[in-house]
């Protein structure tokens, strides 16, 4: 099973802390201090970047990303769950599963 599948639409996600976030001709750039690596997010990946910059979902995410771009929704959460495995690999957010508890604090 790829993590892709494994995030359930209801998981909760957030940004993990520690990362220096710019941006450079329309497109987000990141530093992660911790682990010294700089990141390009591009366009959308920034737009997805700052949503998650509160405590989501993937199902929000799709929602909010089909009201302001004209991509059909099977599209738009098949490169949302593989944008977010890709950031979960590199420990740039945190996955909760659905019903866990609230990270809020």
């Amino acid at each position: 099973m790829t993590i892709e599948t494994a995030i359930p639409q209801q998981a909760t996600i957030r940004q993990t802390p520690g990362n220096i976030v710019s941006d450079m001709d329309g497109e987000k750039v990141m530093l992660n201090v911790q682990l010294g690596k700089y990141f390009n997010l591009g366009e959308i990946g920034g737009r997805v970047w700052e949503l998650i910059g509160n405590v989501t979902t993937v199902e929000a995410l799709v929602d909010q990303l089909t009201a302001e771009y004209a991509v059909e929704r099977e599209t738009c959460e098949a490169h949302v769950r593989s944008f977010l495995a890709q950031l979960s690999e590199q420990q740039l957010i945190t996955v909760s599963a659905a019903g866990g508890p609230d990270e809020r604090a």
